[in-house]
């Protein structure tokens, strides 16, 4: 059994003044979000051996405030192939998983990950707000019944959890600033 659950990075500064859309930084909201995600995450007894992570800044941001919440840091493995990935891209890495590692989080952006849960999961009613929307700092947990990572294949996955900050916190939601 094996289990993978995607964390969307948290609301990031568009007001920033970075070059690059890489270097944008995390907003006071956002890095609030985070810590709650972290908090929650900690709450619910979730636990990983093994962490992938796109090297954004915001990415890298949301993971720090994640394990401040969290109360331990998750020693992400950086890989630039999860920057704006595709859902095709990140199927390809959780593929090349180790197999010793059966709880694997995977911390990156949009589009892929809201992509990646529409393709792995079957029909539920998470599914149903997943396709709706993956708002950042978002947490999604599937399960998939295979010994290897390579075996997970479109439609093989069980959604199990769908977590918004505003779940956790309302003024996390769309319609406080």
């Amino acid at each position: 059994m094996k289990t993978l659950t995607l964390l969307r990075h948290a609301k990031s500064g568009w007001d920033d003044p970075v070059a690059r859309d890489f270097d944008r930084p995390l907003n006071p909201k956002g890095q609030r979000a985070a810590a709650m995600v972290g908090r929650h995450m900690r709450a619910e007894g979730l636990a990983f051996d093994h962490v992938v992570a796109s090297p954004a800044v915001r990415v890298i941001e949301t993971l720090g405030q994640v394990a401040t919440g969290y109360g331990s840091d998750l020693a992400p493995h950086w890989d630039q192939r999860l920057y704006l990935a595709s859902a095709g891209t990140l199927l390809d890495v959780v593929h090349e998983l180790p197999d010793g590692a059966d709880k694997v989080l995977f911390s990156g952006h949009n589009p892929g990950l809201e992509e990646l849960v529409l393709l792995l999961s079957g029909e539920n009613a998470l599914r149903d707000s997943v396709e709706v929307k993956f708002p950042t700092a978002s947490l999604a947990e599937m399960r998939f019944d295979v010994v290897r990572w390579a075996d997970v294949k479109p439609g093989g996955g069980e959604l199990l959890r769908f977590t918004r900050p505003r779940d956790l916190d309302p003024t996390l939601g769309p319609d406080y600033n």
